[in-house]
């Protein structure tokens, strides 16, 4: 039997067909617009997401046989508010999880409601792109939307609506609305009372390997698919990308070196970081996870080498980084060219280069970004270690783990062995593995990972290069605590 698996990103709907020995037979990818109506601001139509979904199965499906697809997952980016009438259509265009104007909601609940009652009910403090500060948002400022609101659904469980028809979500994704009790898995009455909506109006939750239902008729009809496709309930992107990294089971880790950065850290157990510097959030296997989000990591590169270097070349402008440079750079960079989230949660922070002298090369400034991102994931794995959390080894996955030399740094800044999964589609392969525990193919989520996942090479730490790193990290630890005021000072002078 063979699999789909969806990605439902930003810009871009990525679809794979998997079939049962997680051999990737097909893969098509279809892109839709994003709209910025205002500075700031950030939002999709999901008809496009729709669109883009049935016609990249078509094409996924032509020239097969259709009839050996027996399930459907998705993962999708988080946090998005799909706000659906009493008729199920949709109300506004939906409001992603990069827009930023929920700042003043943010504000509010993080003080009026306060940080340490949000962090007992939902194991989160809010930011701006989850999802109750959109509703809030939407309350204030689109009354009569918000009170025609019937069913609140975030992106990828519009995808699995139009599919079956069922309203639904999983706790993965959930986590990421601070709308959801993460500890006992189950909507918070008192989040639902703050934010003014119902539990008639949220989705019934479910495990992200748990079927929904089945592919509806005339969708199965027009895709040349059996009439008993079964449908998962998928998760949210990070939670789908671990599955497929197979960063499941206790302890297991993950590294995503893309346009942002994530540490994902699965555990058995449920916890939360009294300083929130982490998200709690439940994982896509059935347990939890903590997870640092960190806003610029390999963009920090195209940055510098694109907008400032003027070059697409980056293996050219990492030539240069020999041997001798590692752990004795002098120059330092904060990776925070957009605020940064984890573990800081500081929306004023701003990159910064420190250190630069006349001697000071272009390659210095290469090499000072990929550590600068480096330091700032150790960051999270400090937090991480405070819990009593111990990590021996992590995955590796991202454009940025591409470059060699960046998964050298990355190894001996935090002291670990990386190992590189040999398929790396992220959430899209993740959603056929949840498909296929649904599908009853494997018994659990870990022994999809254990059996579909394999990792192609490790990058060991070096010893003496490591404890160079040591050394260069704790100078960096102490740069954003003597900087950080003048960040906001910055902002406010800026109005």
């Amino acid at each position: 039997m063979n699999y789909i698996g969806i990605d439902l990103g930003t810009s871009a709907v990525k679809l794979l067909l998997v079939d049962g020995e997680g051999k990737i037979l097909r893969s098509v990818s279809r892109g839709y617009p994003l709209s910025f109506p205002q500075p700031g601001w950030s939002e999709q139509d999901p008809a496009d997401w729709w669109n883009a979904c049935l016609d990249g199965m078509k094409e996924l499906l032509a020239g097969t046989d259709a009839s050996l697809a027996a399930g459907i997952g998705v993962g999708g980016q988080m946090h998005g508010l799909v706000a659906l009438d009493e008729n199920d259509a949709v109300i506004r265009p939906a409001i992603l999880w990069n827009d930023g104007r929920t700042a003043e909601e943010t504000e509010w609940l993080n003080t009026a409601v306060g940080k340490r009652k949000l962090s007992d009910l939902t194991a989160n403090i809010a930011f701006a792109g989850f999802t109750a500060p959109k509703l809030l948002w939407m309350k204030k400022h689109e009354p009569e939307n918000f009170r025609r609101i019937a069913k609140i659904m975030l992106p990828k469980d519009y995808i699995n609506y139009r599919l079956t028809g069922v309203h639904s979500c999983d706790y993965s994704d959930a986590s990421g609305m601070l709308l959801l009790d993460v500890k006992n898995r189950r909507w918070s009455a008192e989040m639902m009372e703050i934010c003014g909506v119902t539990n008639d109006q949220m989705p019934r939750l479910f495990e992200s390997y748990e079927v929904i239902g089945c592919v509806k008729p005339e969708i199965a009809s027009a895709l040349g698919l059996s009439g008993s496709v079964r449908v998962v309930a998928g998760a949210g992107d990070n939670a789908a990308a671990a599955v497929g990294t197979g960063t499941v089971g206790d302890g297991a880790c993950n590294i995503s070196l893309g346009t942002s950065g994530t540490v994902f850290i699965s555990s058995a157990r449920f916890g939360v970081d009294p300083s929130n510097g982490l998200h709690a959030f439940a994982h896509a296997d059935g347990a939890y996870h903590l997870m640092g989000c960190m806003l610029s990591a390999a963009s920090c590169n195209k940055w510098l080498c694109e907008e400032i270097l003027k070059t697409k070349d980056y293996a050219a402008e990492q030539a240069g980084i020999t041997d001798d440079r590692l752990g004795a750079n002098n120059v330092f960079f904060l990776p925070y060219l957009m605020g940064e989230r984890s573990p800081i949660n500081d929306t004023n922070a701003r990159g910064t280069f420190i250190g630069t002298t006349m001697a000071t090369s272009r390659t210095a400034l290469v090499q000072a970004v990929l550590e600068g991102v480096a330091f700032a994931i150790r960051d999270s794995f400090e937090v991480a270690k405070s819990l009593g959390i111990r990590i021996e080894r992590s995955k590796i996955c991202g454009g940025g783990a591409k470059s060699p030399l960046w998964r050298r740094i990355m190894a001996n800044v935090l002291n670990l062995p990386l190992d590189l999964p040999q398929t790396e589609e992220g959430p899209g392969y993740g959603g056929a593995m949840l498909a296929m525990v649904g599908c009853g193919a494997f018994d659990s989520v870990q022994q999809a990972a254990g059996e579909l996942v394999h990792v192609t090479r490790t990058v060991y730490p070096e010893p003496e290069l490591a404890e160079r790193y040591e050394a260069a990290y704790r100078h960096f630890q102490k740069i954003y605590p003597a900087v950080k005021d003048l960040f906001r000072e910055l902002q406010q002078t800026r109005g």
